[in-house]
């Protein structure tokens, strides 16, 4: 059956308008629920204007679904924990690890050197011992120490980047006490400036301990320096802020750090005693070298006596000297201006017994008991003490008698006290710089 063309072009038309109109109900009028697996559900704390960020993620346009949300809100809070955890271990660290202090030490004495290279065994560059500028560095317990040393140290070019001050001075003279002077008045001014809080002095005093000069600087005089290592036998040691110091060898004739080997201990030494020095006019020196020559006993010793004292050594009565004590059993030691001489230290150095005159020198210096040397003899000192030079023949005697192991052993035993001597003197010296500066309340 053929249908005609215009009733073909109404029925076209009449589904046409049909299906345009089922389309416009179900966009505007229908019902239908949204399937649950397209339903967007957006909580309120976590809605951001559109475009913002949200937890340190990427933009999001608001109301878009993220199906992982859920697991990053716990992933975050467990990244949290971890990180509240790493923080509160690093601390826990920080807060056990050993504080470390800073300190400077100036060396503007000899006796600076004894300090340093002797007892705190600190390097120095460079090792030339004419160099115009010398330092080192050294860390010991909770303490780490910067050193400065040679005639280029001067007031205002010591890079000072701490504020506790060691100041090592010479007071033996008054040309040397006007020296110390100018670095006192000098420190004082970084006090008063408050560039530098604590401040301790190592002094090597008049032989005769006349050092009033320095008293008006101590804190409990009113002054601003803390602690006072002293050299020699002071009435003013207290062992509370000032203490006594060893006056050391003699570094500014060069004397050298000797190192204890095999052979310093065991060779055979050609000569029982030795004495070479400066022999005063009606001293006690003069005694010992009339027992030594009328008894005969020079010939078994090592002497060289001089007139003069002479503040330097060259090289060739320092190699003299050094070898003297290397070959000698018994380093005799008379009373100069003070019992205490570096002798005594450079005999042990070698282990050669000093042979002490326990006589006190007259002065100001302590009297009381212990005195002369009460810090070598509270230490144990292994030395042989005598109080009249008349005494010695009869001590040669005995050495005579002694076998060579006695002797070894006795070497041995006295290069031992020695470093351990100055083993104490190292750990002295740090516990009272750091109970005194560094103390908390």
């Amino acid at each position: 059956m053929k249908i005609p063309k215009r009733k073909l072009f109404l029925l076209i038309i009449f589904a046409y308008v049909a299906f345009s109109l089922y389309a416009a109900y179900n966009v505007f009028f229908s019902n239908k629920v949204i399937s649950r697996v397209h339903r967007v559900v957006v909580k309120k704390d976590s809605i951001a204007p559109a475009g913002g960020v949200r937890d340190g993620g990427a933009p999001f346009v608001a109301n878009e679904w993220n199906p992982w949300e859920d697991e990053e809100v716990e992933y975050n809070s467990a990244l949290n924990k971890k990180r509240q955890a790493f923080k509160q271990y690093m601390g826990r660290i920080d807060r056990n690890k050993p504080k470390s202090y800073k300190i400077q030490i100036w060396g503007k004495a000899a006796i600076g050197l004894y300090l340093w290279e002797h007892i705190l065994e600190g390097p120095l560059n460079p090792t030339d011992k004419v160099a115009q500028w010398r330092e080192g560095e050294l860390q010991l317990g909770k303490v780490d120490f910067s050193f400065y040393t040679g005639p280029a140290v001067v007031q205002g070019h010591v890079p000072l980047e701490m504020n506790s001050l060691v100041l090592v001075l010479n007071g033996r003279e008054q040309q040397k006490v006007s020296y110390s002077m100018r670095w006192l008045e000098h420190v004082q001014a970084l006090v008063q400036s408050n560039t530098v809080s604590h401040v301790a002095v190592v002094l090597l005093g008049n032989e005769q301990c006349n050092n009033d000069w320095i008293a008006p600087h101590l804190k409990r005089n009113g002054g601003f320096v803390d602690l006072l290592f002293l050299v020699y036998d002071s009435p003013w040691v207290n062992d509370k802020d000032v203490f006594q110091w060893p006056l050391g060898v003699a570094t500014y004739r060069e004397f050298p750090m000797i190192r204890a080997n095999a052979q310093l201990i065991t060779s055979n030494r050609p000569y029982l005693c030795n004495f070479l020095g400066t022999v005063y006019k009606n001293s006690s020196r003069e005694v010992l070298m009339n027992v030594l020559k009328q008894s005969g006993l020079d010939k078994e010793c090592l002497t060289a006596a001089r007139e003069k004292w002479l503040p330097q050594e060259t090289a060739d009565s320092l190699r003299r000297y050094q070898t003297a004590l290397a070959q000698s059993e018994l380093t005799l030691s008379p009373v100069g201006i003070n019992t205490e001489c570096y002798r005594i230290y450079e005999a042990c150095s070698y282990g050669s017994v000093p042979v002490v005159e326990d006589v006190l020198t007259p002065g100001n210096c302590a009297a009381g008991s212990g005195s002369p040397l009460r810090l070598l003899k509270a230490a144990g000192a292994p030395f042989i003490f005598i109080s009249d030079w008349r005494e010695l023949p009869a001590i040669l005697e005995r050495e005579r008698g002694m076998s060579h192991e006695q002797r070894v052993d006795r070497r041995r035993r006295l290069l031992d006290w020695y470093s351990g001597f100055r083993q104490q003197m190292k750990e002295r010296f740090t516990e009272i710089i750091e109970e005194n500066f560094f103390k908390t309340v």
